[in-house]
């Protein structure tokens, strides 16, 4: 936390000069690989394009890069529609549609001075994996199902303990009075799974390691993690400046974004280890976009 809070008083504010007069924008990210990768998608891509164009990755969570977008420290940031509702306006109500998702976000952030182009194809949700056998043992197919384990130690990332999306919300909603926390960093769960360090985890839906078939998902049957599209979150003034062609160029990278694509772009960080930037150029090259 205090990195991410660190790394947002280091960004300089938007709006200086560039060369085609048009101010330079620039890009945040939070800091777990798909925002990374996206991140250099809609850099590369708008430069490609003429813009000017910074990325300022590993920003922090969402309150953090949220009050970067709002002090004007930063231009835009990839953000998932159902966080913007349950974390930004703290609604208690999951909507009943990805659709219906987006709208409300665009809504609320409308109120704030900002504006949300069209979510892409994609979602990356929350889910609560375990392994088979740890499944097979208690008959688990939900989440409530945890409940017949005697006791259950559960992985989740330090930045989602508390607040709409996090643990001890989760704990309340389905009556796990049987966990424990275990605080991991994104991406570690998985080996703290295989190891038997964690019976279950707080995982994401576009996750490579996921494609293995080793974990099973447990169904969110009272929709708890909602829908969560991603839409790019830009402050108003920004498409004004830009012109229209700015909002075609990231309209047209979004819609490439299906969940098979964001998973593998994913692995091929994670698990090949090429940078984000070597990936994001071989999307866009593959797409006719450079």
């Amino acid at each position: 936390m205090l990195l991410a809070l660190a790394s947002v008083a280091g960004l300089s504010g938007c709006g200086a000069a560039a060369p085609g007069g048009r101010p330079t924008v620039v890009i945040g990210a939070k800091e777990f690989t798909e925002q990374w990768v996206i991140g250099e998608l809609y850099k590369q891509a708008l430069a490609n394009a003429g813009y000017s164009v910074e990325l300022k990755s590993n920003i922090g969570s969402t309150n953090i890069i949220d009050g970067a977008l709002t002090s004007g420290q930063i231009s835009l940031y990839p953000e998932y529609t159902g966080v913007v509702l349950q974390v930004l306006a703290k609604q208690t109500t999951i909507p009943g549609s990805a659709a219906e998702t987006f709208r409300k976000a665009k809504a609320f952030q409308e109120g704030r001075g900002l504006t949300m182009l069209p979510p892409t194809p994609f979602q990356n949700r929350d889910a609560v994996g375990v392994k088979p056998a740890f499944a097979r043992k208690y008959g688990l197919r939900t989440i409530a199902d945890l409940r017949r384990a005697p006791h259950v130690v559960f992985a989740e990332y330090p930045d989602n303990l508390a607040g709409a999306l996090g643990y001890h919300q989760l704990v309340k909603t389905y009556h796990l009075r049987n966990t424990e926390v275990k605080t991991l960093n994104i991406g570690l769960q998985y080996s703290a799974l295989d190891h038997g360090q964690v019976d279950a985890a707080d995982v994401f839906t576009t996750d490579p390691q996921l494609a293995r078939g080793d974990y099973t998902l447990l169904d969110d049957t009272k929709s708890f993690y909602g829908y969560q599209n991603l839409a790019p979150v830009l402050r108003k003034g920004v498409l004004k400046e830009q012109g229209p062609g700015f909002a075609k160029v990231l309209n047209r990278v979004d819609a490439l974004l299906t969940d098979k694509a964001v998973r593998e772009m994913n692995r091929a960080v994670d698990a090949v280890r090429l940078a984000p930037s070597e990936v994001a150029t071989d999307f866009l090259r593959a797409n006719g976009m450079t």
